[in-house]
Parts: C-alpha cells; sequence; structure tokens
C-alpha cells in the first residue's frame, strides 16, 4: 500500500466526514469510504443496537443487511459480538469463510451462502460512548491484508468521531426547531386565549399528557391549525 496516499486520502475522508450536513449523510460518507480506501472491501455497513433490535445503517450492498438480520437470529457473529462488546475485542477479521470457524460456528456457515469470503469489523467509540460497530465485506476470501486492518482502524477512528458529533449536531439541531416551535405554538394559544406565557405552557402539557402525544408534536399540530383541535 502507498502509505502517503492513503494518508491523504484518510485526511480529506476526515475532513468530508466533518462537512456532512446530517447523521445519515455522514453515516453513509462512512460506509462509502470503506468501500474506496480499504483493500478487498466491497460492501460496508454500520451496525447498531435500537434496544434489543439490530439495526442496520448506511448499508452499500444489500448482504449487508442480510448478515446483520443473519447475526439478530442466531444470536452469534462478530459484528454482533462487537457491538454489545462481548469480550475485549474491538476489532475481528475472518479470513476465509470456507474455513472452520470456532467462534461463530453457525453464522460462519450461514454466511458463506450470502455469498461472502471474508470480512472485518470495528468498534466504532469514543472516550464516552461506544457507537456501534463498522463492518467490512468481501466476496474473495483472504483479501483483507494486515494493511486492509490498519486501514480499516484508521477509517473507524475518525468514523466514530465524525459519528459522535453529527449526532450529537443532529440533537441540538432538533433540540433547538423543538424550543422554536414550542415557543411558537405558546404564542398562537396566548394570543388566542388571552393567557399568560405560563398558562399556555401548562396547557399544552396538559393536553400532551391527555392525549399521550409528545409535547413537540402537540407544539406542531398548532402552528398548523392555528390552535388546539378538539
Amino acid at each position: 500500500m502507498d502509505w502517503e496516499s492513503f494518508a491523504e486520502r484518510m485526511a480529506q475522508m476526515a475532513r468530508d466526514l466533518l462537512a456532512q450536513t446530517s447523521v445519515d449523510a455522514t453515516l453513509e460518507r462512512i460506509t462509502e469510504s470503506a468501500v474506496e480506501n480499504v483493500e478487498g472491501c466491497d460492501a460496508a455497513g454500520i451496525l447498531i443496537f435500537q434496544g434489543k433490535r439490530v439495526e442496520t445503517l448506511a448499508p452499500t450492498d444489500g448482504v449487508v443487511i442480510r448478515s446483520d438480520q443473519l447475526q439478530e437470529k442466531l444470536g452469534e457473529g462478530p459484528c454482533f459480538d462487537v457491538a454489545l462488546r462481548r469480550g475485549s475485542d474491538r476489532a475481528f477479521r475472518i479470513k476465509d469463510f470456507n474455513e472452520p470457524q470456532d467462534r461463530w460456528p453457525k453464522y460462519a456457515r450461514e454466511a458463506r451462502a450470502l455469498g461472502l469470503g471474508s470480512m472485518m469489523g470495528f468498534l466504532l467509540y469514543t472516550e464516552n460512548e461506544n457507537l456501534g460497530a463498522l463492518n467490512m465485506y468481501a466476496w474473495r476470501p483472504a483479501v483483507f491484508t494486515r494493511a486492509s486492518e490498519t486501514a480499516g482502524w484508521l477509517l473507524a477512528s475518525h468514523a466514530a468521531v465524525a459519528f459522535s458529533s453529527a449526532r450529537t449536531a443532529d440533537q441540538l439541531k432538533r433540540a433547538v426547531e423543538t424550543r422554536h416551535i414550542i415557543g411558537e405554538a405558546m404564542g398562537i394559544l396566548m394570543e388566542r386565549l388571552k393567557i399568560s406565557e405560563d398558562e399556555a405552557f401548562a396547557v399544552m402539557r396538559r393536553v400532551s399528557q391527555e392525549r399521550n402525544i409528545k409535547l413537540r408534536d402537540i407544539a406542531r399540530q398548532i402552528c398548523e391549525s392555528g390552535g388546539l383541535d378538539d
């Protein structure tokens, strides 16, 4: 591998990741970068857990989704274990799916039927949180080298920081938008009902609780209709 060229691509990728405008765009750029920059990688995706359910984010190929679903069904697999932090491993590599796999025998056997030859995966983590696993697949066996693994680690490190930052920024943006909508809705109620700011908020909170609807959704309804629907 031309490490100087690779370093330049990693630097450009880091800038690209931080330039994305949403969590979804950031995740898509991460998995695209895996296919573009990690030698041997034919497909990539990010596995996370939503409660006890596996979710596949930004897959570059349908096989990524099928692999994650297979691991969820079997309750075993490398991506599954890394994302759940089963054991101390933060990375793994299955060199050849045609060879017996002592650690994930059921998954390895069925993964061959998906057309997979080899795979790697890396925990996406920062100092404060674990975000999931970045997983890379190859159609042919034994194509991932030590250089591929090093490249994968570098990508995962940049990706974790970008993912965490994008998620925080996205959450902040939603919080600001929610606060704005609530404020606008309170203004509408104050004008129509001739009540104070505190009274308007109390009305919205009461309706939210009675209807079991989130406060921001009640606020959005008020802004769209000009008042509270009966």
